[in-house]
Parts: structure tokens; C-alpha cells; sequence
């Protein structure tokens, strides 16, 4: 109550400090003054001159008194005071039958802008980017600091307002924060995603659960790519109600052998033999059946549960590769993907070593699969000294995803790195696609100067696969040799596969035999 009535007050504080302290109250002064002089003569005159200017100052100190608390940086409304403020508004307009919209923004990579120009320099950037929104508002929107690099907005009610006008007004507020800013002689370039939802769409019936859609509608715009604009749906919500049911089922599913790799060949291009399974996890739900891993990864990285994830990953493809050896089926290794959160973990090479003695199994028939930008964005850390260890243990470093990230060729060394896996986005329709062969022909070169392996990810094609031979990639991996398959199935398919070898003719001393 307390605060409503502050609220209450503050809107009023800008006519009423305009009145005591603006330039309206110094031009009636002479007029004040008169009239003082006329109705109590000389003695008036004095008090009026000096109760006058006391008055001004008063003012002005009135207004700042019911300013509401604002970020020390931005000097935009607190993350509290905002959602306050949002609440009235949603029950304003709900009352009135008028419409009204919160957005939230966000600011791509601000992380990586600390990094590289420091603290100072990323509260400049994002005071600018603040003001920078508040110019595109009107004087009656609120806009709230929600975080270091994300603001929050809720338009006072309209009487029209349409998703169209909503979109409108989002692409302006993105491209004002997507303008080069100038510190310190520096061009920073900013990329912005926003999401936001209209009062009329909103799940629930308060301000917190209108201000959260807006807040998930960006998170959907942020998995879209940078600079996206999303509004709330109720696909939106069902996708997040699924997500939660996930998050939930998730735990069970890993310690319930629900979750388990699926395995996908990878084959030599000079022979045809087999040199390597990469494990792919699965989930095969008791109600959903399959669930997609776009689905199911996030909600294991967002319960926090990558690491427990990797150790079963980890524990079936050491089994199966116990199982291989057991029915004399030649497996050399077996990729197993390990994000981040894994590599950070500063027991990582003791788990791996104690899971290997376990199994029996030489440290070589592990290949640790590390996305590029991991590579790319770790600093001599606790992620180097662990990937340095496993190189040093033994176990081959497979590069993933290689020309998507920044890693330099410094940082292929650094880690010494045994085999980079080329992104089947170079891979795609390369047989046909003079620019893709010259892309993977580059990378080829390089490799070849490193002394680096190749693989190349994403083949679908005969013609794609015999390019990559030409082009002289040591290993493919991808549809067009076999689709990921549980572990039933690998003996199979090896079988066949290997059959398939035998029946081609083999060249020696030039004569086919």
C-alpha cells in the first residue's frame, strides 16, 4: 500500500515540481512579488523575496524525494520497483478495457563484450543502450534494468494496439540498440533479440506471469538466431509446459536407462573399414516414444545434469565396446561428446582413467569430442589443463563441428587436437557446389600441414562421399554411410558391412584380383 501510494505520488511529482521549480514558477515571480508589495507594503515585499526562492529549492527537492529507485548504472527503475509498476498497469488496463504490451530485451554476447574492453567500458555501452530505449518511449512507459545486459518495458494502455504495431515498435527498439556506439574512440557493434506479449495474450491473470511471457518469448527468439523478434503464443506456453515436464521425467530417464547412445559408423575412405562409432544419445520415453535430442538436451543442460548425462554416455560405449571385442568385431574407438560443464569439472580425468581400468580398455579407444567453440572460448583454465591431460592419457581429441566457431590454429596445437570433424554444412551438396569444395579443400590443406586427421560430418551422398575421397578427408561420417542405431543392431550392420569390402575387387601389382 505503501508503494501504490508512492506510485501515486511520483505521478504526480512532474506536475507538481514543473509548478514549484520549472520555468513556469520564475516567470510569475515578478507578478508574485507585486502582489505581495500591494497587499502588505514593503515588509511583504522582503518576505515574499526571500520565502520565494526557498520555495523553488523545496521543489525541487520534493520531486527527487518520490523519484523511485532506479539502477545505479542505467538510472532506469529497479528490477522490483518495474515488476510493481507492471502489476498496476496489467490491472489498469484489464479494468479499463484498454491494451498495454511488455517486451523484454536482451543484449547478444554481452559476456564477450566484458571480456574483451572490461567492466567500464560494458556500463557505458549499456547506459547508452538504456537511453537509447528511452528515446524510442514515451514519457508515460516504463522500462526496468533486469539484468546486466537485458531491459524490460511495459507501455502505459492505448486504446489500439495490435501485434503488428507491437512488431513495429520491437524493430525499433532493436535497431536504435543495433546503431554503432563509440567508447573511447572503440565501435562496439551490438546485436538485440526481444520478445513480448500483449495483455490480451498473457497466460495468467497478474503482471508477474504477462512479464514472464514476454521473458520466454525471448528466450524462443533467442534460439532462433541473433536479432530475432518473437511474440507469446500458446505454443509457447504448451512448450514450456512440455520443457518442464522434461526437466522432470529427466532424472529418471538417465538413471533408468531410458537415456543411452545410439551409435553412428564412421569408415575410412582409402579402405572402406570401419575406424570408429560416435555415440549419439537417445531418449526413448515409456509414454512420448522417441523424443528428438533438440527436445530433451536442453532440458538435461537446463536441469544441470550434462555431467551425469556424459558418465552414462560414457559407461554403455565402453560396454559396447567390451561387447565388440567379445565377438572378435573390430572397433577401434568410440567418440563420446563432452560439452563444457563436463571439461570443467576438475576430477574429469580421474573419473575417465577409473571408468577405463574398469573396462579394461586402452585410453586410445576413447575419442573426447569437443564442440570448437568450447576450444575457442577457453582460456588456460580448468578446460585446458583437462583436455592437455586426456591428450597426454592417451585418448584421441576430436575436434566437432569445425568452421562454425572461432578456434585458431594456435588453439588446434594448443589442445593437441587429433582429428578435426568437418560441419556438414561444408559437406552439403559439396559435389555439386564449386565454393563448398573450395571450402573443404582449404581446410583439407591445412590440416594436412598440422598433421591433423580428418572427418568429415553430414555425408548423405554417393557423389558427396566420393568428392571427400578425392579431395582426400580420411574418414565420413553421416546418412549416406548408416544412420545412428542402438547397439543391437551395430553387430548386424558391421556384418553386412564388412561383406559388402569382401565382394570388392582389390588392386595389386595393377592387376584387379
Amino acid at each position: 500500500m505503501a508503494f501504490y501510494q508512492l506510485t501515486r505520488l511520483a505521478h504526480l511529482r512532474q506536475p507538481l515540481a514543473a509548478l514549484l521549480s520549472g520555468q513556469a514558477a520564475l516567470a510569475f515571480l515578478p507578478a508574485m512579488t507585486l502582489v505581495a508589495f500591494w497587499l502588505g507594503g514593503e515588509l511583504a515585499l522582503i518576505t515574499a523575496s526571500a520565502a520565494l526562492p526557498l520555495l523553488y529549492l523545496a521543489g525541487q527537492r520534493f520531486g527527487d524525494r518520490l523519484a523511485l529507485p532506479r539502477d545505479a548504472v542505467s538510472g532506469m527503475l529497479q528490477r522490483s520497483t518495474f515488476e510493481e509498476l507492471t502489476e498496476q498497469v496489467f490491472q489498469r488496463a484489464k479494468a479499463q478495457g484498454r491494451l498495454s504490451a511488455t517486451f523484454f530485451i536482451s543484449l547478444e554476447e554481452f559476456d564477450k563484450i566484458t571480456e574483451r574492453y572490461g567492466h567500464g567500458t560494458a556500463d557505458s555501452i549499456a547506459r547508452q543502450s538504456g537511453e537509447r530505449l528511452i528515446s524510442v518511449l514515451r514519457d508515460d512507459d516504463n522500462i526496468g534494468k533486469m539484468g546486466e545486459a537485458r531491459f524490460a518495458i511495459c507501455m502505459a494502455p492505448v486504446r489500439q494496439l495490435d501485434l503488428e504495431l507491437c512488431i513495429q515498435l520491437a524493430g525499433r527498439l532493436q535497431a536504435v540498440l543495433e546503431e554503432p556506439i563509440s567508447v573511447d574512440g572503440v565501435t562496439v557493434y551490438l546485436s538485440a533479440s526481444v520478445g513480448f506479449c500483449l495483455n490480451t495474450r498473457a497466460p495468467g491473470v497478474d503482471g508477474a506471469a504477462w512479464l514472464a511471457a514476454a521473458a520466454t518469448a525471448l528466450r524462443t527468439a533467442q534460439r532462433r538466431g541473433p536479432s530475432s523478434i518473437r511474440a507469446f503464443s500458446d505454443q509457447m506456453r504448451r512448450d514450456t509446459e512440455s520443457r518442464t515436464e522434461l526437466r522432470e521425467d529427466v532424472v529418471q530417464a538417465l538413471d533408468g536407462g531410458q537415456i543411452q547412445p545410439w551409435f553412428q559408423p564412421q569408415i575410412s575412405t582409402d579402405t572402406g573399414q570401419i575406424t570408429g562409432f560416435e555415440a549419439l544419445a537417445r531418449w526413448n520415453h515409456p509414454v512420448r516414444g522417441m523424443i528428438p535430442p533438440s527436445d530433451f538436451l536442453p532440458a538435461i543442460e537446463e536441469a544441470g545434469l550434462l555431467e551425469r548425462l556424459a558418465e552414462v554416455m560414457m559407461y554403455h560405449s565402453f560396454a559396447a565396446l567390451k561387447a565388440w571385442d567379445s565377438s572378435g568385431t573390430e572397433v577401434p574407438q568410440v567418440g563420446v561428446n563432452f560439452a563444457g560443464s563436463e571439461l570443467a569439472n576438475p576430477q574429469l580425468i580421474d573419473k575417465i582413467s577409473w571408468e577405463l581400468d574398469r573396462f579394461e580398455l586402452t585410453p586410445d579407444r576413447l575419442a573426447v569430442e569437443v564442440l570448437e567453440t568450447v576450444v575457442a572460448s577457453a582460456p588456460d583454465d580448468v578446460i585446458t589443463r583437462n583436455i592437455n591431460a586426456l591428450g597426454k592419457l592417451g585418448c584421441r581429441i576430436d575436434l566437432d563441428d569445425f568452421g562454425t566457431g572461432q578456434a585458431s590454429i594456435a588453439s588446434i596445437r594448443r589442445f593437441s587436437v587429433s582429428r578435426i570433424k568437418i560441419d556438414r554444412s561444408f559437406v552439403m551438396k559439396a559435389d555439386r557446389d564449386p565454393d563448398q569444395q573450395r571450402m573443404i579443400g582449404a581446410i583439407l590443406t591445412m590440416a594436412e600441414r598440422l598433421g591433423v586427421e580428418t572427418l568429415a560430418e553430414g555425408v548423405e551422398t554417393v557423389g558427396e562421399h566420393v568428392l571427400l575421397a578425392q579431395l582426400g578427408c580420411d574418414h565420413v561420417q553421416g546418412f549416406g554411410i548408416a544412420r545412428p542405431m542402438p547397439f543391437e543392431q551395430t553387430l548386424d550392420w558391421i556384418s553386412r558391412h564388412n561383406a559388402k569390402l569382401q565382394d570388392v575387387p582389390r588392386i595389386m601389382d595393377g592387376r584387379a584380383t
